[in-house]
């Protein structure tokens, strides 16, 4: 009898260790505190290019921190959503169309292209103010989980060019947005 009954409490034990044990998966999964980030996976790290019917000029470059990548806007304003963009692992940054070396600190390089102007022509003047081979003014990428290094390449025929330095050839998506594209770098391929 006494075996029994502590086989009926061994089961109630094990009963109540998995009610807490479900209750705790389904907060998990029902957006709960303890749910991990579901982070997207399958961008893959082949090149990706989106074509332009013509854009304005680059006025902005910045960067942001996500929980699943690392993120670099460009910013275009009258570009709508006609930005061109060309962006592609790269075993050195060479800046277009001198072909000057630029090093990019990091395991692996993006070199990014996007169709839009950093010198207004008309005017005389840049409408972004990076200098060929000096880092991106006002981006700091220090602390960030991907970005390493960030380089402005310049601009040539209506493309501007940086060269991205990340931790290691990682997987990576552009898209366009309203006068901007975006360009994000996950942290991991299985995150």
């Amino acid at each position: 009898m006494r075996r029994i009954g502590a086989a009926v409490a061994v089961l109630v034990l094990a009963g109540g260790a998995l009610g807490t044990a479900a209750g705790t998966a389904g907060a998990a999964t029902a957006g709960g505190s303890l749910a991990a980030a579901a982070c997207p996976t399958g961008w893959g790290s082949l090149a990706k290019g989106g074509a332009a019917t013509g854009a304005d000029h680059l006025e902005d470059i910045r960067t942001g921190q996500h929980e699943c990548f690392d993120r670099m806007v460009f910013d275009v304003p009258g570009g709508g959503d006609r930005i061109g963009y060309h962006v592609q692992y790269v075993d050195q940054f060479h800046a277009d169309p001198s072909n000057e070396h630029i090093p990019v600190a990091g395991g692996a390089i993006l070199d990014i292209r996007v169709g839009a102007w950093s010198y207004d022509l008309d005017a005389g003047e840049p409408t972004y103010p990076g200098e060929a081979g000096e880092p991106l003014p006002g981006v700091d990428v220090s602390g960030y989980s991907t970005f390493r290094d960030t380089r402005f390449g310049g601009t040539f025929e209506g493309q501007t060019q940086v060269g991205l330095g990340v931790r290691a050839r990682l997987p990576f998506r552009v898209f366009q947005l309203d006068d901007r594209v975006v360009v994000d770098v996950a942290h991991s391929w299985t995150s």
